[in-house]
Protein backbone atom coordinates (compact mmCIF):
# COMPACT_ATOMS: atom_id res chain seq x y z
CA UNK A 1 0.00 0.00 0.00
CA UNK A 2 1.30 3.42 -0.93
CA UNK A 3 2.45 5.49 2.02
CA UNK A 4 0.90 8.86 2.70
CA UNK A 5 3.26 11.82 2.47
CA UNK A 6 3.20 12.39 6.24
CA UNK A 7 4.46 8.81 6.74
CA UNK A 8 7.63 9.23 4.67
CA UNK A 9 10.81 9.78 6.75
CA UNK A 10 12.15 12.70 4.73
CA UNK A 11 8.87 14.60 5.03
CA UNK A 12 8.71 13.95 8.78
CA UNK A 13 12.20 15.34 9.36
CA UNK A 14 11.58 18.31 7.08
CA UNK A 15 8.40 19.27 8.95
CA UNK A 16 10.10 18.66 12.31
CA UNK A 17 13.05 20.94 11.54
CA UNK A 18 10.90 23.71 10.06
CA UNK A 19 8.40 23.58 12.94
CA UNK A 20 11.10 23.73 15.59
CA UNK A 21 12.78 26.64 13.84
CA UNK A 22 9.47 28.52 13.74
CA UNK A 23 9.13 28.07 17.51
CA UNK A 24 12.68 29.28 18.07
CA UNK A 25 12.08 32.30 15.85
CA UNK A 26 8.88 33.20 17.69
CA UNK A 27 10.74 33.21 21.00
CA UNK A 28 14.08 34.77 20.02
CA UNK A 29 12.77 37.37 17.56
CA UNK A 30 9.42 38.39 19.07
CA UNK A 31 8.96 37.41 22.72
CA UNK A 32 12.36 37.41 24.42
CA UNK A 33 13.52 40.85 23.18
CA UNK A 34 10.53 42.50 24.90
CA UNK A 35 10.44 40.14 27.93
CA UNK A 36 6.96 38.78 27.14
CA UNK A 37 6.30 35.21 28.27
CA UNK A 38 3.39 33.85 26.25
CA UNK A 39 3.31 30.48 27.97
CA UNK A 40 5.26 27.30 27.53
CA UNK A 41 8.68 26.21 28.66
CA UNK A 42 10.16 29.01 26.60
CA UNK A 43 7.90 31.44 28.44
CA UNK A 44 9.15 30.23 31.79
CA UNK A 45 12.67 30.57 30.47
CA UNK A 46 12.02 34.18 29.45
CA UNK A 47 10.61 34.98 32.89
CA UNK A 48 13.53 33.42 34.76
CA UNK A 49 15.99 35.16 32.48
CA UNK A 50 14.32 38.55 32.98
CA UNK A 51 13.95 38.12 36.75
CA UNK A 52 17.14 36.28 37.75
CA UNK A 53 19.36 36.18 34.67
CA UNK A 54 19.12 32.39 34.35
CA UNK A 55 20.14 31.15 30.91
CA UNK A 56 17.05 30.51 28.79
CA UNK A 57 18.48 27.47 27.04
CA UNK A 58 19.33 25.80 30.36
CA UNK A 59 15.81 26.35 31.69
CA UNK A 60 14.24 24.89 28.56
CA UNK A 61 16.57 21.88 28.76
CA UNK A 62 15.62 21.09 32.38
CA UNK A 63 11.89 21.42 31.69
CA UNK A 64 12.19 19.23 28.61
CA UNK A 65 13.90 16.50 30.62
CA UNK A 66 11.00 16.47 33.09
CA UNK A 67 8.45 16.35 30.28
CA UNK A 68 10.31 13.49 28.56
CA UNK A 69 10.02 11.52 31.81
CA UNK A 70 6.25 12.21 31.97
CA UNK A 71 5.85 11.19 28.33
CA UNK A 72 7.83 7.99 28.93
CA UNK A 73 5.39 7.01 31.67
CA UNK A 74 2.12 8.03 29.98
CA UNK A 75 2.55 8.01 26.19
CA UNK A 76 3.53 5.38 23.67
CA UNK A 77 7.21 4.85 22.96
CA UNK A 78 7.03 6.14 19.37
CA UNK A 79 5.60 9.45 20.58
CA UNK A 80 8.25 9.63 23.30
CA UNK A 81 10.93 9.18 20.66
CA UNK A 82 9.45 12.03 18.64
CA UNK A 83 9.32 14.23 21.75
CA UNK A 84 12.98 13.50 22.47
CA UNK A 85 13.90 14.52 18.93
CA UNK A 86 11.96 17.75 19.26
CA UNK A 87 13.26 18.56 22.73
CA UNK A 88 16.92 18.33 21.82
CA UNK A 89 16.65 19.65 18.26
CA UNK A 90 14.86 22.87 19.27
CA UNK A 91 17.34 25.41 17.84
CA UNK A 92 17.05 28.10 20.52
CA UNK A 93 20.76 27.67 21.09
CA UNK A 94 21.74 28.61 17.54
CA UNK A 95 18.91 30.91 16.42
CA UNK A 96 19.99 34.51 17.08
CA UNK A 97 17.92 36.67 19.42
CA UNK A 98 17.18 40.19 18.29
CA UNK A 99 14.31 42.65 18.17
CA UNK A 100 13.01 42.98 14.60
CA UNK A 101 9.66 44.72 15.32
CA UNK A 102 9.60 47.94 17.33
CA UNK A 103 5.92 47.88 18.21
CA UNK A 104 5.43 45.46 21.10
CA UNK A 105 1.79 44.68 20.32
CA UNK A 106 2.59 43.83 16.72
CA UNK A 107 5.49 41.69 17.94
CA UNK A 108 3.29 39.51 20.14
CA UNK A 109 0.70 39.13 17.37
CA UNK A 110 3.28 37.98 14.85
CA UNK A 111 5.06 35.89 17.48
CA UNK A 112 1.81 34.15 18.45
CA UNK A 113 1.01 33.31 14.85
CA UNK A 114 4.51 31.98 14.12
CA UNK A 115 4.52 29.92 17.32
CA UNK A 116 1.09 28.45 16.46
CA UNK A 117 2.26 27.39 13.00
CA UNK A 118 5.21 25.57 14.54
CA UNK A 119 3.23 23.78 17.26
CA UNK A 120 0.39 22.80 14.90
CA UNK A 121 2.91 21.33 12.45
CA UNK A 122 4.44 19.27 15.26
CA UNK A 123 1.04 17.92 16.33
CA UNK A 124 0.30 17.04 12.70
CA UNK A 125 3.27 14.63 12.65
CA UNK A 126 2.64 13.50 16.25
CA UNK A 127 5.80 15.21 17.48
CA UNK A 128 6.48 17.88 20.07
CA UNK A 129 9.04 20.48 20.97
CA UNK A 130 8.91 19.20 24.53
CA UNK A 131 8.08 21.41 27.46
CA UNK A 132 4.43 22.30 28.00
CA UNK A 133 3.42 20.94 24.60
CA UNK A 134 3.64 17.45 26.14
CA UNK A 135 0.74 17.70 28.65
CA UNK A 136 -1.81 18.49 25.88
CA UNK A 137 -0.77 15.25 24.15
CA UNK A 138 -1.37 13.38 27.40
CA UNK A 139 -4.75 15.10 27.93
CA UNK A 140 -5.78 14.26 24.38
CA UNK A 141 -4.92 10.58 24.83
CA UNK A 142 -6.63 10.04 28.16
CA UNK A 143 -9.38 12.68 28.25
CA UNK A 144 -9.94 13.48 24.52
CA UNK A 145 -9.35 17.19 25.12
CA UNK A 146 -8.49 19.32 22.10
CA UNK A 147 -4.73 20.10 22.30
CA UNK A 148 -5.34 23.71 21.28
CA UNK A 149 -7.55 24.32 24.34
CA UNK A 150 -5.41 22.47 26.87
CA UNK A 151 -2.27 24.18 25.59
CA UNK A 152 -4.03 27.53 25.96
CA UNK A 153 -5.01 26.75 29.58
CA UNK A 154 -1.47 25.72 30.55
CA UNK A 155 0.05 28.70 28.81
CA UNK A 156 -2.36 31.09 30.52
CA UNK A 157 -1.03 29.86 33.85
CA UNK A 158 2.52 30.61 32.77
CA UNK A 159 1.44 33.93 31.30
CA UNK A 160 -0.01 35.00 34.64
CA UNK A 161 3.51 35.33 36.07
CA UNK A 162 4.22 38.17 33.63
CA UNK A 163 2.47 40.38 36.18
CA UNK A 164 5.22 39.85 38.75
CA UNK A 165 8.15 40.13 36.33
CA UNK A 166 7.22 42.67 33.66
CA UNK A 167 3.96 44.20 34.86
CA UNK A 168 0.27 44.10 34.04
CA UNK A 169 0.74 45.44 30.52
CA UNK A 170 3.01 42.51 29.66
CA UNK A 171 0.42 40.07 31.04
CA UNK A 172 -2.35 41.45 28.83
CA UNK A 173 -0.15 41.45 25.74
CA UNK A 174 0.96 37.87 26.40
CA UNK A 175 -2.67 36.82 26.97
CA UNK A 176 -3.68 38.41 23.69
CA UNK A 177 -0.85 36.57 21.97
CA UNK A 178 -2.18 33.27 23.33
CA UNK A 179 -5.58 33.98 21.83
CA UNK A 180 -3.88 34.59 18.48
CA UNK A 181 -1.96 31.33 18.90
CA UNK A 182 -5.13 29.37 19.68
CA UNK A 183 -7.02 30.77 16.68
CA UNK A 184 -4.17 30.17 14.26
CA UNK A 185 -3.67 26.62 15.59
CA UNK A 186 -7.31 25.74 15.07
CA UNK A 187 -7.30 27.01 11.51
CA UNK A 188 -3.95 25.39 10.80
CA UNK A 189 -5.19 22.01 12.05
CA UNK A 190 -8.55 22.19 10.27
CA UNK A 191 -7.51 24.10 7.17
CA UNK A 192 -8.86 27.28 5.66
CA UNK A 193 -10.90 25.62 2.91
CA UNK A 194 -14.16 25.38 4.84
CA UNK A 195 -17.31 24.34 3.02
CA UNK A 196 -21.05 24.02 3.59
CA UNK A 197 -23.08 20.86 3.86
CA UNK A 198 -26.73 21.31 2.93
CA UNK A 199 -29.57 18.84 3.43
CA UNK A 200 -32.68 19.42 1.36
CA UNK A 201 -36.18 17.96 1.60
CA UNK A 202 -39.00 18.83 -0.78
CA UNK A 203 -42.49 17.39 -0.94
CA UNK A 204 -42.86 17.52 -4.74
CA UNK A 205 -39.81 19.16 -6.34
CA UNK A 206 -36.86 17.04 -5.24
CA UNK A 207 -36.27 15.58 -8.75
CA UNK A 208 -36.03 19.13 -10.17
CA UNK A 209 -33.64 20.17 -7.39
CA UNK A 210 -31.52 17.08 -8.03
CA UNK A 211 -31.39 17.90 -11.76
CA UNK A 212 -30.35 21.49 -10.99
CA UNK A 213 -27.49 20.30 -8.72
CA UNK A 214 -26.31 17.89 -11.38
CA UNK A 215 -26.27 20.67 -13.99
CA UNK A 216 -24.08 22.74 -11.63
CA UNK A 217 -21.68 19.78 -11.11
CA UNK A 218 -22.40 19.59 -7.38
CA UNK A 219 -21.74 16.16 -5.86
CA UNK A 220 -24.67 14.86 -3.85
CA UNK A 221 -25.98 11.91 -1.88
CA UNK A 222 -29.64 10.89 -1.51
CA UNK A 223 -30.88 9.20 1.67
CA UNK A 224 -34.13 7.36 2.26
CA UNK A 225 -35.65 8.81 5.43
CA UNK A 226 -38.95 8.71 7.29
CA UNK A 227 -40.81 11.68 8.70
CA UNK A 228 -40.87 11.74 12.47
CA UNK A 229 -44.41 13.09 12.67
CA UNK A 230 -46.06 11.67 9.55
CA UNK A 231 -43.99 8.44 9.37
CA UNK A 232 -44.04 8.83 5.57
CA UNK A 233 -41.10 7.59 3.51
CA UNK A 234 -39.17 10.46 1.96
CA UNK A 235 -35.88 11.30 0.29
CA UNK A 236 -33.28 13.66 1.71
CA UNK A 237 -30.65 15.18 -0.55
CA UNK A 238 -27.23 16.05 0.86
CA UNK A 239 -24.57 18.10 -0.97
CA UNK A 240 -21.22 19.65 -0.01
CA UNK A 241 -20.54 22.98 -1.69
CA UNK A 242 -17.96 25.76 -1.73
CA UNK A 243 -18.59 28.92 0.28
CA UNK A 244 -19.08 31.06 -2.83
CA UNK A 245 -21.76 28.66 -4.14
CA UNK A 246 -23.82 28.67 -0.95
CA UNK A 247 -25.94 31.80 -1.47
CA UNK A 248 -26.70 31.27 -5.18
CA UNK A 249 -27.55 27.61 -4.55
CA UNK A 250 -30.06 28.44 -1.81
CA UNK A 251 -31.68 30.98 -4.11
CA UNK A 252 -31.86 28.42 -6.93
CA UNK A 253 -33.48 25.82 -4.63
CA UNK A 254 -36.09 28.30 -3.42
CA UNK A 255 -36.82 29.32 -7.02
CA UNK A 256 -37.74 25.68 -7.69
CA UNK A 257 -39.57 25.10 -4.40
CA UNK A 258 -40.20 28.06 -2.07
CA UNK A 259 -41.28 25.61 0.66
CA UNK A 260 -38.18 23.39 0.50
CA UNK A 261 -36.83 22.42 3.91
CA UNK A 262 -33.06 23.12 4.05
CA UNK A 263 -30.53 22.51 6.81
CA UNK A 264 -27.05 24.02 6.36
CA UNK A 265 -23.97 23.36 8.45
CA UNK A 266 -20.29 24.24 8.29
CA UNK A 267 -17.85 21.55 7.17
CA UNK A 268 -14.28 21.96 8.36
CA UNK A 269 -12.62 19.69 5.82
CA UNK A 270 -13.60 17.26 3.10
CA UNK A 271 -11.32 14.28 2.38
CA UNK A 272 -11.70 12.31 -0.83
CA UNK A 273 -14.50 12.47 -3.35
CA UNK A 274 -14.85 15.68 -5.34
CA UNK A 275 -13.15 17.81 -2.69
CA UNK A 276 -9.93 17.50 -0.73
CA UNK A 277 -7.40 14.68 -0.40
Amino acid sequence: MKKRLVQTPWFYWLVLVIALELIAISVNFFYAPINIAAGGATGLAILLDAAFGINRSLTVLLINLLMILAAWLLLDKKTVKNIIYGSFLLPMYITPSQKIIEDNLLAVIVGGAVFALGVAALYRINASSGGTTVPPMIFKKYFHINPAFSLLAIDMLVTFFNIFVSGLNAFFMASFSLVITSIVMRYTEAGLDHKYQIQVMSQTKLPEIKKMLESEDHAMTIFNVRGGYSANEKELLMAVIDNQSYGPLLAAIHDIDPDAFIIASNVVKVHGGTFGI
